[in-house]
């Protein structure tokens, strides 16, 4: 057992698992707060480092690439501040966090955890329902719907159509982007058949962000829309209704089709592993075996 506690937060290790709990103090983020405590196993790593400075140092964790819905949503660009895998060490426990590195190491190696990407998600993302008000607009996600409804900030030409709900089957990709200096931020819902090159100021299926204290929070919801999209590293399967995804150089149908039954055969062996790691409830497993099954 590894334990550090901060200001900044506390990182618990207990040879399997990493908890995270965000601090109490006043620069602690707000998206960290919001996020609140994560369970990371042993798995979602790749590594971790200590970098000592001459006040304070930094814990900081590296996850597998593809892992994290969080980061697979903000693609490296959260603010350190933001970051819930960073923790500020003061300089008297400089020692403790020297041995929480060497103890998470030693684990990584003991476990021989691979270092290339993960085609699966090993966290949950944040929990739903989930609401925040940023920007021009207040977005909602329920876990099958995003609805965007529109404030006094919103340009006209945008807020005319009134708010705006999309189906999560509708979604194709969620892209989230911070306001840096003179370029405003903003979080975006690509929707199927249904492409624009219209500025998020003007688009209907995206919120414009300035740059304001809670304009971090929308990454929280592109994270928990990309936790229930189709992994990036995952083979296409059939678009929801059994339409087929368009791939360019498709197979012929009898290969495509083992190919599939492949595919689906990893996700069951996938989902199991999650729902014995815990991050899938009783439930939730049985939910989703149920529909892999069905494609089969």
């Amino acid at each position: 057992m590894a334990e550090i506690i901060q200001r900044d937060g506390t990182w618990t290790f207990d040879g399997e698992t990493l908890r995270l709990v965000p601090g109490h103090d006043k620069n602690v983020s707000l998206l960290r707060k919001t996020l609140g405590e994560l369970t990371l196993p042993l798995a979602a790593l790749t590594g971790i480092a200590f970098e000592q400075g001459k006040k304070t140092g930094r814990l900081r964790l590296r996850l597998r690439d593809g892992a994290d819905p969080l980061l697979q949503a903000t693609g490296g660009k959260l603010a350190d501040s933001s970051d819930p895998y960073q923790l500020t060490v003061e300089a008297d426990r400089h020692g403790v966090a020297e041995y929480m590195v060497d103890e998470v190491r030693n684990a990584l190696h003991l476990e021989q955890v691979p270092a290339e990407g993960s085609d699966s998600y090993l966290l949950p993302g944040p929990p739903v329902p989930l609401q925040v008000a940023a920007g021009d607009a207040t977005v909602s996600f329920d876990g099958e719907r995003v609805r965007l409804e529109w404030n006094w900030k919103t340009e006209e030409a945008k807020a005319a159509a009134g708010t705006r709900t999309i189906a999560l089957a509708d979604v194709a990709a969620v892209e989230w982007q911070p306001a840096i200096g003179l370029e405003n931020g903003y979080l975006r819902f690509s929707v199927r058949n249904s492409p624009t090159k219209a500025p998020p100021k003007y688009d209907p299926n995206s919120v414009e962000l300035w740059g304001f204290k809670k304009d971090p929070l929308m990454a929280l919801v592109a994270a928990a829309v990309q936790a229930r999209l189709p992994h990036p590293a995952a083979k296409a399967l059939p678009a929801p209704g059994g339409a087929p995804a368009e791939i360019s150089g498709a197979a012929p149908p009898a290969a495509a089709a083992e190919d599939d039954h492949d595919a689906l055969l990893r996700r069951l062996r996938e989902l199991g592993e999650l729902h014995q790691s815990g991050v899938l409830t009783d439930e939730e497993f049985t939910v989703a075996k149920q529909a892999v099954l069905k494609r089969m």
